[in-house]
């Protein structure tokens, strides 16, 4: 299917008639006539009604304009990108990350680099591990961190975190008088558990099973700050990564080291590709710095 049959369906739906996107197109109206005609041919979808002349938009062209705009927007994007490797300009640094880094440290870093780079903005993606792998293996963006293991290939990665997961406890659970929490401290507790597309599940699952453990679950999740919340709301106990359970305090919460430790590993990752601009390794650089800021000030 053809980009100019695709616009001249879009700029028909923008100007409302067939010789606004005429003229807007540098087109004779039965040259954009005969292009709503192929598409609707190529497609198998009826997009207007004829009525005296004029073109009246069917509920499916409304449907499918949505995403036609999206394709167009990503278009634009990506003639902007290449005009910027063309030219040098180092305006913009695109990057996906999980959730648990997302929320909270991501805008530190952000702000960080803001601080040295004025002029250079960040687009940042806030995705699931198993999107921020897919972004960076097509390019998508220029930099991920993702929490490992990774189902995918064509990108290159280095350890951003290793660190434990940790556990969150109500204030004044019993739990919290202990320094250090083991399977069997859980039996019979409630838990607010990761979902089982989250890398971590499976091996809190082997874990319990094989400590021959009883727990309750009392709710799922696949973000950490949201676990938090639900442990403050006294659901239960939840094992969440360092980095939340340190920016995001409360009273009403006491983090306490768990035994034997299930590590948060998680990646930086870049695509495979010749073209690397040094803009991003001063991004990573901010993002190493406030991470190790981060980690020091845990307490536990």
């Amino acid at each position: 299917m053809k980009a100019s049959l695709l616009e001249a369906f879009r700029i028909t739906m923008q100007t409302g008639t067939v010789s606004g996107a005429a003229e807007a197109l540098g087109r004779s109206q039965s040259a954009v006539s005969r292009m709503l005609d192929r598409l609707e041919e190529d497609l198998q979808i009826k997009l207007f009604e004829r009525r005296k002349g004029r073109v009246v938009p069917t509920l499916e062209a409304h449907a499918l304009i949505e995403d036609v705009e999206r394709a167009f927007i990503s278009l634009s994007e990506l003639e902007t990108r290449a005009r910027q490797i063309r030219e040098g300009h180092e305006t913009n640094v695109t990057v996906a990350v999980l959730p648990a880094l997302g929320i909270d440290f991501m805008p530190r870093v952000i702000g960080r680099f803001s601080r040295v780079k004025p002029d250079v903005g960040v687009t940042s993606h806030v995705l699931a591990s198993h999107s921020v792998e897919q972004w960076v293996a097509n390019h998508q963006v220029e930099l991920g961190l993702a929490e490992t293991p990774f189902r995918r290939s064509g990108f290159d990665t280095w350890v951003f975190i290793d660190e434990p997961y940790v556990l969150a406890v109500p204030a004044g659970h019993r739990l919290a008088e202990l320094d250090m929490v083991r399977p069997s401290d859980l039996q019979g507790e409630c838990m607010v558990h990761w979902t089982s597309v989250v890398a971590p599940r499976r091996l809190m699952d082997e874990l319990f099973q094989h400590s021959g453990v009883t727990i309750r679950s009392s709710a799922e999740t696949s973000i950490s700050s949201a676990m938090l919340s639900l442990v403050r709301e006294n659901l239960g106990v939840a094992l969440i990564d360092p980095i939340t359970a340190i920016l995001k305090t409360d009273p009403n919460v006491v983090i306490r080291r768990f035994q034997p430790s299930i590590p948060c590993r998680i990646a930086r990752m870049m695509p495979r590709k010749d073209y690397k601009r040094a803009i991003v390794d001063d991004f990573l650089g901010c993002a190493e710095d406030e991470r190790d800021r981060v980690l020091a000030l845990r307490n536990w």
